[in-house]
């Protein structure tokens, strides 16, 4: 767990692995005021927010890929642990519920203007 320093008003001002000069406080990961702290601290290099968006995007990156070289016969499905097997299931099982519902609302085939008299001037929207 991190140490932390605080200010006069209790924020935390800096954070380190161990105990040091006016940071003997141990806090939790989960912390609020760490989490706080770092979204502050990241200002000019992107807030956490930013950087668990740029984890998510990788992932489904690194999903697609394993995807394709599984699919040119260069990486084997059951080469992977038993947890990583189970895992990458799992996700490929959300991404096509995921895709099913999207499917749903996104119909492009239908043109609700076209239906009709065929004068723009007719239509209902």
């Amino acid at each position: 767990m991190p140490f932390v320093k605080r200010d006069t008003e209790g924020k935390i001002i800096a954070v380190y692995e161990s105990a040091a000069d006016g940071a003997t406080e141990e806090v939790a990961a989960g912390d609020p005021g760490l989490g706080e702290f770092l979204n502050r601290a990241g200002g000019a290099q992107g807030g956490v927010g930013e950087w668990l968006e740029s984890d998510l995007a990788l992932a489904r990156v690194l999903e697609d890929l394993i995807d394709i070289l599984i699919e040119k016969n260069i990486l084997v499905f059951t080469d992977f642990p038993s947890a990583a097997q189970h895992k990458l299931l799992q996700r490929r099982g959300l991404r096509s519920q995921f895709s099913y519902v999207d499917s749903l609302f996104a119909d492009d085939d239908m043109d609700f203007g076209a239906a009709g008299s065929g004068s723009d001037d007719d239509s209902l929207l």
